[in-house]
């Protein structure tokens, strides 16, 4: 791989250097952080004054700061706090090193220190802490897995981290309680143990939430699905047909689920169910997201994905998004309201459509066959480790005996997807809808070219995506003209 540079920027405008190399005696690239440094005298006087001043002055009460909904005012008062102290100090201090500065004391007082600098960077998808003894390790979405040359050098420091984190959220981690799960306010997973739980030490391991969460055209672009694929799937979610999505761990499975919620009709009220929040539906739409509850340390208030799903049932809505199936009375009830006429979209763990019907129909979920007739098309997505490419790899049909037919199939060796015919789509779309095959197709047709439209315009917003698919259902013909004559969109910003 050829070495790569970059610079992530804080929100405040603080920015760090960032190289990524693969140094000839390490087995996997290395993730380089290059945060400008303090003088030894600088620091001294930052950690054994300043800190101090600013903690003391600083209008925060101790309630504030253990007020998970407080955090951004605590911020906001130590940041103005931090300036004038450092003025008093520094007296010939420029802006840059006035922002350097007050950037270090806020990490390391209200902060997370360096864990923060690299979750600045909306290339990684993972931040893991392993223990003082190991670097910090990130899942960069091109490179993979990389080592950093960044250092937690305590465990008492991972452990004051974690306790930091868990605050912001209203939980606590300690030797009676030593495990968490938790989502922070900008939707990113948390999750930490702590020594002896983990033998080598206390760990934190950070998912990120995406702030710009994927859509149909990014999946295009990316070649993880071709444009005639999410055609067929536009018009399987456009008349209200339930799917499914299969996938190992990390293959992309609520990347697509986020994705194909984009064709569900404005018209239309969505409520999505999920253990923490990572999906982002298109503004336009009639949108209710449910999140689990984890009990309290007395074991009490817990509010179950189950609770969820019945409860979602009495809110009236025309289509439900569920994060994950995994227990059976879950899926007895998310297929019982794909019978009495909710569309459904959720994902299970399975590595191929077949392998999906035997999880549902198998103990522990153990469903009977006959009641998958309910759901219309298993999407299968896959995770190439070797060369950390995300690809839809199968789309199936379910048969009215639960069997499932292929119609999509990635062949890796030939680098395209094998077609085969349909069976129970043509029949379902002509006794709902009155089609013939051949309109079926021209209808599939049509999508594929306003997708090939949007991706051309580079269209990969989830608004701007969710505002021209409304407008498609509107008024199709003007959307056909738009694509056909490769004419640019104006939006209203």
């Amino acid at each position: 791989m050829s070495d790569t540079e970059y610079t992530i920027t804080s929100p405040s405008g603080f920015s760090v250097n960032v190289s990524i190399k693969q140094p000839p005696n390490e087995f996997i690239p290395v993730y380089e952080l290059k945060i400008p440094s303090l003088s030894d005298a600088t620091r001294i006087i930052i950690d054994n004054k300043i800190k101090y001043d600013l903690i003391k002055r600083a209008n925060v009460d101790i309630r504030d700061l253990l007020d998970p909904n407080k955090y951004d005012y605590v911020r906001s008062s130590y940041r103005a706090t931090a300036e004038k102290i450092l003025r008093e100090n520094f007296r010939e201090i420029d802006d840059r090193s006035l922002n350097i500065l007050v950037e270090y004391l806020l990490l390391t007082t209200v902060g997370l220190g360096e864990l923060e600098i690299i979750g600045y960077d909306e290339n990684i998808e993972e931040i893991c802490v392993n223990g003082a003894s190991s670097p910090i390790w990130i899942y960069h979405k091109r490179f993979g897995w990389c080592k950093t040359n960044i250092y937690i050098k305590k465990e008492e420091d991972i452990y004051n981290y974690a306790s930091t984190i868990a605050r912001r959220v209203g939980r606590q981690i300690n030797i009676l309680n030593p495990l968490l799960d938790a989502t922070l306010p900008d939707g990113s997973r948390v999750n930490a143990t702590l020594h002896p739980i983990s033998n080598f030490g206390n760990t934190i391991t950070i998912r990120k939430f995406s702030k710009n969460p994927w859509t149909i055209t990014r999946l295009i672009k990316n070649n993880t699905l071709s444009s005639e694929v999410a055609a067929l799937v536009w018009t399987y979610v456009q008349n209200e047909i339930s799917i499914l999505i299969a996938g190992g761990t990390g293959s992309g499975k609520t990347s697509v689920l986020n994705s194909i919620a984009e064709f569900i009709p404005p018209n239309q009220r969505v409520i999505s169910i999920e253990d923490t929040r990572e999906l982002t539906l298109p503004k336009y739409l009639q949108w209710v997201p449910l999140v689990v509850r984890q009990p309290n340390p007395e074991g009490k208030g817990e509010i179950s994905m189950l609770d969820l799903l019945v409860n979602s049932l009495r809110m009236r809505p025309d289509r439900i998004l569920v994060g994950e199936v995994r227990r059976q009375r879950e899926a007895e009830i998310m297929f019982e309201a794909m019978r009495t006429g909710h569309s459904v979209y959720s994902t299970i763990h399975a590595d191929s459509a077949n392998q999906a019907v035997n999880r549902l129909t198998t103990p522990p979920i153990n469903l009977p066959k006959e009641m998958l007739d309910s759901l219309g098309i298993i999407m299968v997505q896959v995770r190439n480790r070797r060369d950390n490419v995300r690809k839809t790899f199968e789309v199936a049909e379910v048969l009215e005996n639960g069997e499932v037919n292929i119609l999509y199939r990635w062949n890796f060796k030939r680098d395209l997807y094998e077609k085969r015919r349909m069976k129970r789509t043509f029949e379902l779309f002509e006794i709902y809808l009155g089609w013939k095959e051949d309109e079926v197709m021209i209808d599939i047709k049509e999508k594929e070219h306003v997708l090939n439209w949007m991706v051309k315009q580079e269209y990969y917003d989830v608004d701007r995506v969710g505002y021209l698919v409304s407008r498609y259902y509107k008024n199709p013909e003007e959307i056909m003209e738009f694509a056909a004559n490769n004419r640019r969109w104006e939006f209203d910003e």
